[in-house]
């Protein structure tokens, strides 16, 4: 129960800062043995339940945002302003939706238990993540992006299939890159993972081995996915208070930090 607890915790926490949820889930189970007592399948699974929990948090987080998008999007379309985020969105997510199809397997069968390369991910992303913000000027809001820019930001999703380069901080670091205030980029970045983690466990869903999984282990995932959504709420609220007065250097050094810890481990 420990263990399900704190996977659910860091699943919160690093779903929404520049860290790589995947990464740390994957991290804390199999190199820290968080959770270890899980098998490959049910482990696999849990991780989808964790991301609805933090599905839940953005979109209660944003819930009246995201109905202007979707109620606007479909009635006036991207003359109006909260319509043209809607479908700003909707072409954001094609290139990672396209990529996730495709490369899941592999991603699962070839990247998941490579650790040099996650933590080559891990500090090479951070690195990017502090350069961009940085020397990236900040003169553009959300409501000034244009088509390109969200598929920008959208083909910059695909990287974060890989675990260590994390879906967040790609697209907040190809936002800061297209000029956006830190702001607006994170916000964009919030909205851009709704309807990913969502197709990610839709397509979990029709699998009937997901059900017997759950069915298996219910108290469990309940309890993961409430945890993950309380502390993702938690983390939302932090990060766009934070980086209102602050720039990415630290979780630049923490990346930095833990990919350094994943390759001791690993060596010795």
């Amino acid at each position: 129960m420990f263990g399900i607890i704190l996977l659910a915790i860091i699943q919160g926490i690093a779903e929404f800062l520049p860290i790589s949820s995947s990464a740390h889930l994957i991290i804390f189970r199999d190199l820290f043995g968080i959770g270890a007592s899980m098998g490959e399948e049910v482990a696999l699974t849990f991780d989808i339940a964790l991301h609805l929990g933090t599905l839940l948090a953005i979109a209660i987080y944003f819930f009246k945002d995201f109905w202007n998008m979707v109620i606007k999007g479909l009635t006036k379309g991207p003359k109006n302003q909260e319509g043209k985020l809607f479908w700003h969105i909707v072409l954001a997510t094609i290139p990672a939706a396209i990529a996730g199809v495709l490369l899941e397997e592999t991603i699962e069968t070839s990247v998941r238990g490579n650790y040099i390369l996650i933590a080559f991910a891990l500090a090479f992303m951070g690195i990017i993540i502090y350069l961009l913000d940085r020397y990236s000027k900040s003169d553009k809001t959300i409501e000034k992006m244009n088509w390109k820019d969200a598929l920008l930001i959208g083909c910059s999703q695909v990287f974060a299939l890989i675990p260590g380069f994390s879906r967040s901080g790609t697209t907040i670091a190809a936002a800061r890159g297209l000029s956006l205030n830190r702001e607006d980029a994170a916000k964009f970045s919030f909205y851009l993972s709704a309807p990913v983690v969502l197709g990610a466990v839709v397509l979990s869903l029709l699998k009937s081995e997901t059900w017997a999984l759950i069915g298996a282990n219910v108290s469990f995932f309940i309890i993961g996915i409430l945890v993950a959504f309380i502390s993702g709420l938690l983390c939302i609220e932090f990060l766009l208070r934070y980086i209102r007065k602050h720039d990415f250097k630290v979780f630049m050094w923490y990346r930095i930090a833990l990919a350094i810890v994943v390759l001791l481990m690993v060596i010795f």
